[in-house]
C-alpha cells in the first residue's frame, strides 16, 4: 500500500506542477492572445455544429475595419485564420504561425496551434472503495496542430497528442497515449444544389448535441476519435449527415502504436432542422457492431441499433434540452431491448449575479430478469465523462437521477455552479453502474432502489483570453445498496488549467 506522507508527497508535487504551469501559461497569454477573444467553454461543445468561420473581408465603405480576430474553438479544426490576409486587422505576436499564406490566394494558408490541459485530482474511493485504495495524481494533455487551406474547397487538418498520467494507481487507455495521431483528416467542401456539401475522410473526432452518448470524450485525458468517412449536406434550416465509422483503439506501449478497432463499427445517418416551434430538432439511427461484448448475465457479439431524438431551444429567459434514446438488437443470442432519456430544463433570473436555476432529468434502462434471454441494460456509446461530474460516480445505465442546480455569474469571466444530485437504480435486477457502464461489484440484485447523493460545487474561471481554470468537488453520500455490497461514502476534487492558442 502507499503512505499517506508518499501519497502526501505526490500531491505536493503534482501542485506544484499545475502552479508552475499556470505561471508560464498566463505569462504567454499576456504576450499571444487577443483581449477581445472568447474562449470556448463546456457548454459550447456542439462539436458536430456547422463549421463557424471568420470572414476575410471585413473593411467598409467609411474604411473602418470590422474584421475580427478568430477565437480558439473547441473544435480547432473549425477556426478560420484567412481573416489575417485582411491588413486592417491588428497584428498579434506570433501571428506569423497562426496564418502562412500558401500562395497568392487568400484563402489558401497554413495554420499552427496547440492546446494544452493540466489537471490534478484526488479520488478517495473510485468504485466506491470496493476494491480500489485513495488516489492523488496529475494528468497532462498537448495537442499541435496544422490546419491547412488549399482555396475554399480543400482543408487538410493534423492533430498530435501527448497524453501523461503522473502518480496514478491504476493507468487505463483513458488516462495515458504517449504521443499519438489524434486526428488526421482532408475535408472537401462546395456548393450544391443552393446547399453546401461537405465531405470528409480520416481520423477525426465527432460528437453529437450535448454529448451525452456520442463525444469526443474531453472529459477523461485522452480523447475518443474514429477513423471515419463523413459527408454531410446543409439546406437553408435542415442538415444530413451520413458516416461510417472504426473507434481508434488506444495503446500505451510505444508512440504512434494506436490502430482502428476492428472489433468496434459505429455507422449511420442523421438529420438536424433548425426553428422547429421555438427550439431546433435533430435525430439519428446509427448501428453499433462489436464483437466479444460482455454484461453481466450475456456475451456474445453485439449488433445494436441505436434511434434517437433531441429537441432543444430557448425561449426568453427559459432554456431546455430533451432528448430520448431507444435500443434494439442482439447479443449473442440474446434480444436488446434498452433505452434512455436525458433532460436539463433553466431559467435565468433577472436579478444581480444572474442566477440561472435549473433542474436534470436522467433515466436508463436496466436488465430486469437476469438470464431471460433478454438485454436490457443501456449501452452509454460513447459519452463524454463529464456530463453527471468528473467523479465518474455515476454511469448511464439502469439509472434515474435528479439533479437540481443553480449557476451565478459574479463577474463575466467567472461562473459558479452548485448541484444536488439523487440517484436510484431503473431495477434491482441490475447492479449500480458507473460511467463506461462499469458495474459496482456485488450490487446486481441485491439491496434497493435509492443509491445515493452527491454534492458538486464547482467553478470556472476565465483567467485570460484563452486560458481557463477550473475547481471541482463532489461528495457522494451512498445508499445501503452500495454500502451492503462494501462500499463507503466517496470523495474527488480536481483542478484543473486548460490553454489554446
Amino acid at each position: 500500500m502507499v503512505s499517506t506522507a508518499m501519497r502526501g508527497h505526490r500531491f505536493e508535487k503534482a501542485t506544484h506542477v499545475v502552479a508552475f504551469t499556470g505561471l508560464l501559461l498566463t505569462a504567454a497569454d499576456a504576450v499571444f492572445a487577443d483581449p477581445a477573444a472568447q474562449p470556448a467553454t463546456a457548454m459550447s461543445l456542439a462539436a458536430d455544429a456547422a463549421d463557424t468561420a471568420a470572414p476575410a473581408s471585413g473593411g467598409t465603405a467609411a474604411g473602418a475595419c470590422t474584421a475580427k480576430r478568430p477565437v480558439v474553438m473547441f473544435n480547432r479544426w473549425q477556426e478560420d485564420w484567412s481573416v489575417l490576409a485582411n491588413p486592417c486587422v491588428p497584428r498579434e505576436p506570433l501571428d506569423g504561425l497562426k496564418y502562412i499564406p500558401l500562395g497568392g490566394d487568400p484563402a489558401s494558408y497554413l495554420s499552427l496551434g496547440v492546446n494544452m490541459r493540466e489537471r490534478v485530482e484526488s479520488n478517495n474511493a473510485s468504485l466506491f472503495g470496493i476494491g480500489t485504495q485513495s488516489d492523488t495524481y496529475l494528468i497532462q494533455r498537448v495537442e499541435v496542430h496544422a490546419d491547412a487551406h488549399l482555396g475554399e474547397h480543400w482543408q487538410f487538418f493534423v492533430q498530435i497528442e501527448d497524453a501523461r498520467a503522473w502518480g496514478k494507481n491504476v493507468v487505463t487507455p483513458v488516462d495515458k497515449n504517449p504521443l499519438d495521431l489524434e486526428q488526421a483528416f482532408v475535408t472537401y467542401t462546395g456548393a450544391l444544389g443552393g446547399g453546401t456539401f461537405k465531405f470528409r475522410v480520416g481520423r477525426q473526432e465527432m460528437a453529437f448535441d450535448l454529448q451525452r452518448f456520442i463525444s469526443v470524450r474531453d472529459g477523461p485525458n485522452v480523447r475518443q476519435a474514429y477513423d471515419a468517412v463523413w459527408a454531410d449536406y446543409e439546406y437553408q434550416k435542415w442538415r444530413f449527415i451520413a458516416y461510417a465509422t472504426q473507434p481508434v483503439q488506444y495503446r500505451d506501449a510505444t508512440v504512434f502504436d494506436d490502430v482502428s478497432n476492428r472489433g468496434l463499427t459505429f455507422s449511420g445517418v442523421r438529420f438536424e432542422r433548425q426553428s422547429v416551434g421555438p427550439g431546433d430538432l435533430s435525430g439519428y439511427w446509427s448501428r453499433y457492431n462489436r464483437s466479444n461484448a460482455r454484461f453481466l448475465d450475456a456475451s456474445g457479439a453485439e449488433r445494436r441499433d441505436v434511434w434517437d431524438l433531441r429537441y432543444s431551444g430557448t425561449q426568453g429567459r427559459f432554456n431546455w434540452d430533451f432528448e430520448g434514446m431507444l435500443q434494439t438488437g442482439t447479443v449473442g443470442d440474446n434480444t436488446i431491448f434498452a433505452w434512455a432519456i436525458g433532460s436539463i430544463a433553466g431559467y435565468k433570473l433577472d436579478m444581480p449575479w444572474s442566477p440561472q436555476v435549473a433542474v436534470q432529468v436522467d433515466a436508463a434502462s436496466g436488465d430486469r430478469h437476469p438470464h431471460d434471454g433478454r438485454i436490457e441494460t443501456f449501452n452509454s456509446l460513447f459519452s463524454n465523462g463529464y456530463y453527471f461530474t468528473l467523479a465518474g460516480y455515476t454511469g448511464y445505465a439502469n439509472l434515474i437521477h435528479i439533479k437540481p442546480s443553480i449557476t451565478l455569474k459574479p463577474t463575466a469571466s467567472l461562473a459558479l455552479l452548485g448541484a444536488l444530485g439523487f440517484q436510484w437504480r431503473e431495477t434491482t435486477g441490475d447492479a449500480v453502474y458507473q460511467q463506461a457502464n462499469q458495474a459496482v461489484p456485488g450490487t446486481a440484485g441485491r439491496g434497493s432502489l435509492w443509491t445515493g447523493m452527491y454534492v458538486q460545487l464547482r467553478a470556472d474561471w476565465t483567467i485570460a483570453a484563452n486560458l481557463i481554470g477550473a475547481i471541482e468537488a463532489v461528495h457522494f453520500q451512498v445508499g445501503n445498496s452500495i454500502r451492503q455490497a462494501g462500499g463507503h461514502n466517496a470523495d474527488y476534487a480536481g483542478i484543473e488549467l486548460k490553454y489554446g492558442w
